[in-house]
């Protein structure tokens, strides 16, 4: 199944739960405007590279578009299309005022130099200019981008535009980043797990976590749920896993990651396959790595009482279901790893009122906000009696819904 095809597939599912009218179907699943262009570039030894650049911008009722612009060889159409969708619905959710928009580039930025590198992100950003605007769309980094990538996106756009810090947020703090931005969206796992277990009455500490993908999201969720007093007991990212019942040391695993190497490199530890992560037998799962690792064909191995998405898309429909069935909880994606869009939304406003707020008051309303998101999708959940991935995509549709019509646009 496409990842577009899925996404579709939960949002039929939550408008059955809220009766939504079949005219207004096509409007909300479908995207407003698709961009598709060439991205040459000049390679350091003369030759020329072509890749294929999108933006898609689904849905703007609620507000300017939002969403990353990730650069990966598997990059499609169809991919980011998905990815779009997903981004209308988490920040409606979240009630932040954004639309939802995804960007991307089919390269490994492996492969490039960093003049490279420069040179495509330069060219991505002129062939999609006439497209974005700080009121009209707003990129951000995702899988394989980061705050350099953004400072060259936001003097692309500032060099025929004018000086515009807020064309996109995870920018250096030197333009404008906002101070815990970057954490935000690993943060914002460990913030909706710990509200979560509140409702049931339970806490994070002493509970076993493993984690797939150790990138940024994965290595501030570990350090926040570590600091909650949770035992990281298995990490992995693109070389492999590792495996510690009485608790992984997070710190010495990021400086092996940040040191150029990996987390297989850490001592007294008992190796895995990244995709061997996934089975630990734990309390908590946090899938941060790819979308559609959790699946029919592995999901009966699956041994956690509870699951928080902090990647995109990470379970398959058919997968998400078995799991309800057996009682396992579940944070979507579309709550879950909403902290880097409502980071994001703080760093825009800041830009915009040129004023910056201390880490601590970043940390503290980016809490408040992803709490509320677990009371508001749990809550619904309840109400309803569905899961709270049908409840989470139920509450953004109806907020686009009535958005939309207000506008008249439905």
């Amino acid at each position: 199944m496409r990842a577009d095809e899925m996404v579709n597939r939960y949002f039929l599912e939550a408008a059955e739960t809220i009766d939504l009218p079949e005219e207004y179907y096509e409007v909300l699943q479908s995207s407003y405007r698709e961009t598709d262009v060439q991205v040459p570039v000049h390679r350091d030894d003369g030759s020329l590279s072509v890749y294929r650049g999108y933006r898609v911008q689904h849905n703007g009722a609620r507000g300017p578009y939002k969403g990353g612009v990730r650069y990966h060889p598997a990059v499609d159409i169809s991919e980011v299309r998905a990815l779009a969708s997903l981004m209308t619905w988490k920040t409606a959710l979240l009630n932040v005022p954004f639309g939802g928009a995804k960007g991307g580039v089919n390269v490994d930025p492996s492969e490039l130099s960093t003049r490279e590198l420069e040179a495509l992100t330069r060219r991505f950003t002129a062939s999609i200019t006439h497209v974005l605007g700080p009121f009209r769309d707003v990129p951000a980094p995702d899988m394989n981008t980061n705050p350099q990538v953004m400072a060259w996106m936001m003097d692309a756009y500032s060099s025929k535009n004018g000086y515009t810090p807020a064309i996109v947020t995870g920018k250096p703090l030197a333009f404008g980043g906002a101070p815990g931005r970057r954490q935000a969206t690993g943060r914002g796992v460990a913030y909706t797990l710990e509200r979560a277990l509140e409702r049931v009455g339970r806490t994070p500490e002493g509970m076993t976590v493993a984690i797939q993908g150790f990138g940024n999201v994965g290595s501030w969720a570990a350090l926040t749920l570590r600091d909650m007093g949770a035992k990281i007991v298995a990490i992995s990212d693109i070389r492999g896993g590792i495996q510690r019942m009485d608790g992984i040391n997070v710190d010495r695993a990021i400086e092996k990651v940040e040191a150029g190497g990996s987390v297989v490199d850490c001592a007294d530890v008992d190796l895995l396959d990244s995709g061997e992560v996934l089975e630990v037998n734990c309390d908590v799962l946090i899938p941060a790595a790819l979308g559609e690792v959790i699946t029919k064909e592995n999901v009966d191995d699956i041994k956690v009482d509870w699951i928080v998405e902090g990647a995109n898309n990470p379970t398959t429909p058919d997968a998400d279901q078995t799991l309800f069935e057996r009682g396992v909880n579940i944070i979507p994606d579309i709550l879950a790893n909403g902290g880097g869009v409502t980071g994001s939304y703080f760093e825009w406003t800041q830009n915009i009122q040129q004023f910056t707020w201390p880490e601590e008051q970043f940390n503290e309303r980016l809490r408040e906000k992803m709490r509320q998101g677990v009371d508001e999708t749990f809550g619904a959940a309840d109400r309803w009696g569905v899961s709270p991935r049908q409840a989470a995509f139920a509450v953004a549709i109806e907020r686009v819904a009535e958005a939309s019509k207000l506008r008249g646009y439905l």
